[in-house]
């Protein structure tokens, strides 16, 4: 927090990421500086703003966001916890009716929290309206004792990230203000009826925010992994690449080079998509404040698209650039453990990726109908029912890549689309044919969301100023991410026609030769991140390449090398060898 304040950046304004650069293993005030604050930002109207937000900024108090519950997660609608208006005493009175609506994972909730934003099923006047923000205090502001009514705890030991105290959180017939519920979008009256937002999906704002963040994060971490095992390959000589020579570093294997430049190219990936989804997200914002709501949709959905796709890719690529460390990439001090467990959770928090696909499938069905029947789409859909000829690039180009990528992911929609009609006509019923062609529809969203980045990826390549020798070196990982991810889904290409098997087998090839031209500037891409050895926290991945001194150095900390003979030698080994056992 004094890092914040030292370099004057606003609470609200604090990203995971940043956050992240001073604790790797995660910390008790992450939630507090980033979906609490920004919350109140998104949801509380400005007097309710003026009320809290000082104070926050302030850490008077201490937020946390408990929307996931112990039985209900990424289904928002089906959260259990209630809040009841009562006419009389103008407040509401918040209840956790079953053991499966008790709050479930909010990070810092555990003991760190004085207060949250709690969502919860809104009733009044006898009628639910669905969950909805409500700024509730947790405990104490001066003693820090849970209040009565108020029951919360941490919920024990993780994979990963341990230094947070994830809590539960649970109400006994609870009572709030009535101005406590969050106002912005929508409100609750004195005399107890309800004002709806101008647009259902407004609440919205605090999730896409904190995707958009969770996308830069797998960036960051990503980076971090790629950085230690690039660094960690130039160091390590391994076996004979020709018998009776000297051991090569190891970077110098075809295998190695497969393993880490697709991920170097990767971090560009996401993070240039990240950069776009967060100017669309500020101008939908400022669309907002006006009264149009008509981009909220498609931000919602990319947003969606772009944390599935990150997360999966960002998980995957560390525990790659782990394997790719040997043995050694096993030991807690490479660093790339830890970046593993802070990693892969957000596969699962914020929106279960599975799920998150599936309504980014929903919107492709749904905006390919639309365009069938002539209905105007968003832009980011449009090509859905475009013309599905090549356009005419030179074969084989960038840009043909990216339209080979546009065709095959229409074409799976409207192939997807088609075998829903035909399992609908078998079961009567759209959720069972739904489920039945849920495999497919995810299919749909990944190659919707991969075509999105890889585009991203290179409109910005080819925009930046940068130069002719940076740029040269970004237009190669480009090209390598593309052809990486088409050999990665051939069977795509092949049935839209896009791509032939001789197409196929000239684009492994010439991957093959961008990893030989690429191995001479993976030091430098990884070195370019700049990131301290300090935030990195690897005995591998060190800027001096000390690995081997590092490693020993970081044993000689292991509490079992205090003495010389264990504890345990005397109580158990002793009495084990000196028995007939």
């Amino acid at each position: 927090m004094r890092k914040l304040a030292e370099h004057n950046i606003p609470l609200r304004e604090a990203s995971i990421t940043q956050v992240h650069s001073v604790l790797r293993d995660g910390n008790p005030l992450i939630v507090h500086t980033s979906m609490f604050a920004n919350a109140l930002a998104s949801l509380a109207n400005p007097k309710q703003q003026q009320q809290w937000v000082p104070l926050a900024e302030k850490n008077r108090i201490i937020g946390t966001y408990a929307q996931t519950e112990i039985g209900h997660g990424t289904f928002v609608r089906g959260l259990e916890t209630t809040a009841i208006f009562d006419p009389e005493t103008k407040e509401f009175v918040l209840h956790s009716p079953t053991i499966t609506s008790t709050k479930w994972w909010p990070g810092g909730l555990g003991k760190t929290a004085n207060a949250a934003i709690v969502m919860a099923q809104l009733y009044t006047q006898g009628k639910c309206y669905g969950p909805h923000p409500f700024f509730v205090q947790l405990r104490d502001f001066d003693t820090h004792h849970s209040l009565p009514g108020v029951i919360l705890g941490e919920i024990g030991p993780r994979l990963g990230i341990n230094s947070q105290d994830n809590g539960y959180l649970r109400f006994d017939h609870y009572r709030i203000p009535r101005t406590n519920m969050l106002m912005r979008h929508s409100q609750v009256l004195e005399d107890g009826s309800y004002v709806k937002p101008i647009h259902n999906k407004l609440s919205y704002g605090t999730m896409v925010w904190t995707r958009v963040a969770i996308v830069h994060s797998c960036s960051k971490k990503l980076a971090c992994a790629v950085t230690i095992a690039t660094r960690y390959s130039a160091v390590r000589h391994q076996s004979e690449l020709v018998p009776g020579k000297p051991e090569p570093q190891i970077l110098e294997y075809q295998t190695q080079q497969y393993k880490l430049l697709p991920h170097i190219a990767s971090v560009f990936a996401i993070l240039f998509s990240a950069s776009s989804v967060l100017r669309m997200q500020r101008n939908v914002a400022a669309s907002i404040s006006k009264g149009n709501v008509e981009l909220l949709p498609e931000l919602h959905i990319l947003s969606c698209a772009m944390k599935a796709l990150s997360s999966q890719d960002s998980t995957q690529g560390i525990e790659t650039c782990r394997l790719a460390c040997g043995g050694h990439g096993y030991i807690a001090s490479s660093g790339l453990p830890s970046l593993y467990t802070s990693t892969t959770c957000t596969i699962t928090y914020e929106g279960e990726n599975t799920v998150l696909l599936l309504q980014v499938a929903r919107y492709l069905i749904k905006s390919y109908r639309a365009g069938l029947e002539g209905l105007p789409v968003l832009p980011s859909v449009m090509y859905l029912t475009a013309p599905s000829a090549m356009h005419q690039s030179p074969p084989l180009s960038n840009q043909a890549l990216i339209e080979a990528f546009r065709i095959s992911s229409a074409n799976l929609v409207k192939e997807t689309e088609s075998r829903l009609c035909r399992q609908f006509n078998l079961e009567q019923n759209f959720h069972y044919a739904w489920n039945r062609c849920s495999v497919a529809l995810v299919h749909c969203a990944e190659l919707h969301s991969r075509y999105y980045m890889c585009e991203k990826f290179l409109s910005t390549v080819e925009s930046i100023r940068a130069s002719d020798r940076v740029r040269s070196v970004l237009q190669d990982l480009c090209r390598l991410y593309l052809i990486h991810h088409i050999t990665l889904n051939q069977g795509h290409f092949l049935r839209s026609g896009t791509l032939s098997g001789v197409d196929l087998s000239t684009l492994e090839e010439e991957m093959y030769e961008l990893l030989a031209k690429l191995r001479p500037q993976a030091v430098p891409l990884v070195d370019a991140f700049d990131f301290r050895d300090e935030l990195l926290g690897s005995t591998l991945g060190a800027w001096d390449g000390r690995v081997y001194e590092r490693l020993y150095e970081e044993a000689q900390k292991s509490p079992l090398n205090k003495t010389d003979v264990s504890k345990a030698y005397h109580k158990y080994l002793q009495p084990l060898m000196k028995s007939n056992l």
